[in-house]
């Protein structure tokens, strides 16, 4: 654990206030979930709430069956990092989603781009340059986005198309139901 050096108290309803500081750099916004644990020496742990995490074996088992059948790289992201990958892209596993994709997810915005292209974004922090190809659709459950799934691809000759489009759609639409659940 990090000190920060930033002391609060708490009010009389038992409520302590997370410096504006934190949030912004912990990217936790106004109304998001965060889960409590305690520690051994009298630690209070905030975390923030993934509900898709929960599913990250799920996530891994559909996204090594949709890059098989595509022959793309398969990424399921929370709302902050990518939580599975398939088809090469395990190297991206754990790493943090970029500003530009979290709005458009928040958006409910599913895109399809390739790298000349206008609204090509950099979908990861430090994205290969490799990546020619990309698309994104939001994973929405009970009108809530809790993350994303994402298809990537390398090769200059594989353009994607609409098919592509509602695989991942699909995948995205089974995933949010299967939170509801």
């Amino acid at each position: 654990m990090k000190a920060t050096g930033i002391v609060r108290r708490i009010d009389d309803l038992g409520r302590v206030v997370i410096p504006k500081e934190i949030r912004r750099t912990m990217r936790i916004r106004e109304s998001e979930p965060l889960e409590i644990f305690t520690g051994r020496e009298g630690e209070i742990i905030l975390k923030k709430y993934s509900p898709i995490s929960e599913m990250t074996e799920v996530a891994k088992h559909y996204v090594d069956s949709l890059s098989q059948v595509c022959g793309r790289i398969v990424m399921v992201a929370d709302r902050d990092k990518i939580i599975a990958a398939g088809g090469g892209g395990k190297a991206y596993l754990g790493k943090e989603l970029t500003k530009e994709l979290e709005e458009r997810m928040e958006k409910r915005d599913s895109f399809m781009a390739a790298r000349d292209d206008r609204n090509f974004i950099d979908i990861i922090k430090e994205m290969s340059a490799e990546i020619i190809y990309e698309a994104a659709v939001p994973i929405l459950s009970e009108g809530d986005m809790i993350g994303s799934v994402i298809l990537l691809e390398t090769d200059y000759k594989k353009k994607m198309n609409e098919g592509d489009l509602k695989l991942i759609q699909t995948a995205a639409g089974f995933l949010g139901k299967q939170m509801e659940q």
